[in-house]
C-alpha cells in the first residue's frame, strides 16, 4: 500500500507487480504517479512538464521504428 502524494488516499500496489519509473493513476483524484522506490513503494507526482517530455520520448522512439522499417523496405 502506498499513498497518493496529491490527496493522501491510499493506492494499492503490489511491489511485485510494479516496477521503479512505473506509472500509476491514483483511483482517488486521477493523478498520473510514478514509483520512485520498490521497498517501501514510494509514489511522486508526474508534472503535465513531465508527461509531455515523456511524450516527446515516445514520439521520438516511433520515429526511429518508421525509420528502421523504411531502410528494411530498400
Amino acid at each position: 500500500m502506498a499513498t497518493c502524494p496529491e490527496c493522501d488516499a491510499d493506492v494499492e500496489v503490489d511491489e511485485y507487480d510494479v516496477n521503479k519509473g512505473d506509472l500509476i493513476t491514483c483511483p482517488e483524484c486521477g493523478s498520473d504517479l510514478e514509483v520512485t522506490s520498490i521497498s517501501p513503494i514510494e509514489l511522486e507526482a508526474v508534472s503535465d512538464e513531465d508527461e509531455d517530455e515523456l511524450d516527446e520520448d515516445d514520439e521520438d522512439e516511433l520515429d526511429d521504428e518508421d525509420e528502421d522499417e523504411e531502410e528494411d523496405w530498400e
